[in-house]
């Protein structure tokens, strides 16, 4: 048996595995404007304590919701359109799913991810929670990628030494630094990619 490119893939979640949907129809119903919630979320000035647990989920969103009614006048239109916002669900791509579970019958997977206190529910509402070895979430780890220490901490729970890791991220500076961290890695922007990058992994081995 040849011994395969990579003892470990480690793969974002959010841009690779689900994708949400815009929010522009729940902010004109609740009277925002398009692209205000985004820009109270993920100022990064408010986001940055979410993903690295220094505020849970929760208090997270009270923020926005409070950003949003300073701004733009109204708390309660402000909470209700955060409460819509947040029962929004992401797609699921089931082909990168179904790649994902391929690769764990020859290599390990962790997913890796910038997300808030909330992942780790999100995930099993939607059925995810096989589908890795593991799940480093940055708010429970307390750093956020592009910080290598998140790169570190994913390979260790694998117990894969970085050179003998895959790295998967929609996001270019979060691929440049995984590099930096010694390990392979691939800028994901659509299916295809995923496949090329996987293929030796899947098909080089017998």
């Amino acid at each position: 048996m040849s011994l395969p490119p990579y003892n470990a893939v480690l793969c974002d979640i959010d841009g690779v595995i689900r994708h949400w949907p815009p929010a522009d129809g729940l902010e004109q119903e609740h009277g925002l404007p398009i692209g205000a919630l985004a820009a109270a979320a993920f100022a990064p000035a408010r986001l940055h304590p979410a993903i690295t647990g220094q505020i849970t989920d929760e208090q997270w969103r009270s923020a926005v919701a409070a950003d949003l009614a300073a701004r733009h006048g109204s708390r309660e239109r402000a909470e209700a359109a955060v409460m819509a916002w947040s029962a929004l669900l992401p797609m699921v791509d089931q082909e990168v799913v179904t790649l994902l579970r391929q690769v764990r019958n020859v290599a390990s997977v962790a997913l890796v991810s910038n997300a808030t206190t909330r992942l780790e529910r999100d995930l099993e509402r939607q059925g995810l929670t096989d589908l890795a070895d593991t799940v480093v979430n940055t708010a429970r780890v307390g750093v956020a990628k592009p910080d290598l220490r998140v790169y570190r901490a994913a390979a260790e729970r694998l117990g894969a030494a970085t050179d003998r890791c895959l790295f998967i991220d929609d996001t270019a500076a979060n691929v440049t630094a995984a590099r930096e961290a010694g390990m392979t890695a691939l800028h994901y922007l659509q299916l295809e990619d995923l496949h090329e990058a996987l293929s030796p992994l899947l098909n080089g081995s017998s």
